[in-house]
């Protein structure tokens, strides 16, 4: 069974966003979509907010149904080869995605939305996808640049490691380079050891760079990759990285913390200032799952 690229829709232009995306990564790599939208409890529904005795009710499901086809429907205009389908889930949003996700090649989100999926970036269901989803996230914004490099972000935690797979994957099937960064804050100055030498920290992980792309450029010798290592912010050196990318990738997490129970800063920062696409992968997805 070919996995699916599910799409959160809510009919926001952001969502319009992640359809566009989606739909091409589809038939770039042969896989079918699935446009999703799932129905949320009316906000303020209680004992003094009225609300449908039954929810959704016929209307709205078929108000959700047709906002669905149309928007399969404009997809297929401009990409007639795709495979598009569409499903309606009763709420709640995050709870959905993730259960989707199970069989899932991708989840594709925009940046905002309203509806079924408002807060899916912002809020805590971004959170909770990102984190917890059983396939690759990918959060649509900015402007992909469809020849720039894949970039990828690598800290050698085992998120990290799962991410320059994927992005490694995908710069091949793209026919695009990899760009693969490392970036850390250097201790502050009361705690560094007196020989502390930024110039040598630089040489030294760029070598364990190098080390962890051999396999890879050995198994994909048409891609170019280059690894560079800096002293810095690693969410703004992504971040800039993002202005002239096809594509970035992070793991869900990175080195320390409570790993699995949060999303990263990295990622969170990447969430809400990158100016291209960004990949949230979790080092638990099997290497079958895409």
């Amino acid at each position: 069974m070919v996995r699916p690229i599910v799409v959160g829709y809510d009919g926001s232009s952001s969502a319009d966003a992640a359809v566009s995306w989606a739909v091409a990564e589809a038939v770039r790599t042969a896989t079918p979509v699935v446009l999703a939208y799932a129905f949320e409890w009316p906000t303020g529904a209680g004992p003094l907010v009225p609300v449908p005795a039954s929810w959704p009710n016929a209307a709205s499901r078929r108000d959700a149904e047709t906002m669905l086809r149309v928007a399969a429907a404009e997809a297929a205009e401009t990409h007639p080869d795709a495979d598009i389908g569409t499903v309606v889930l009763d709420g709640p949003a995050a709870l959905r995605l993730r259960e989707k996700s199970r069989d899932a090649a991708l989840l594709v989100v925009g940046n905002r939305g309203h509806g079924g999926f408002a807060d899916l970036l912002l809020g805590s269901t971004s959170v909770a996808v990102s984190t917890h989803a059983h396939c690759p996230v990918v959060v649509v914004r900015g402007a992909a640049h469809p020849t720039a490099p894949v970039v990828v972000g690598v800290d050698g935690s085992e998120p990290s490691l799962a991410a320059l797979r994927f992005a490694v994957e995908q710069a091949a099937s793209r026919a695009v380079p990899l760009r693969v960064l490392r970036a850390w804050h250097p201790p502050a100055p009361r705690w560094q050891p007196p020989a502390f030498d930024p110039r040598e920290i630089v040489a030294a992980e760029r070598a364990l760079l190098d080390d962890e792309l051999t396999g890879w450029r050995e198994k994909y010798p048409e891609v170019t990759m280059t690894a560079e290592a800096v002293v810095d912010n690693p969410g703004r050196v992504l971040v800039d990285a993002s202005r002239t990318a096809s594509l970035v990738v992070v793991g869900s997490r990175g080195r320390g913390g409570f790993t699995g129970l949060l999303l990263g800063s990295v990622s969170q920062q990447l969430l809400h200032h990158s100016h291209s696409p960004v990949a949230v992968i979790r080092d638990s997805i099997p290497a079958d799952a895409r």
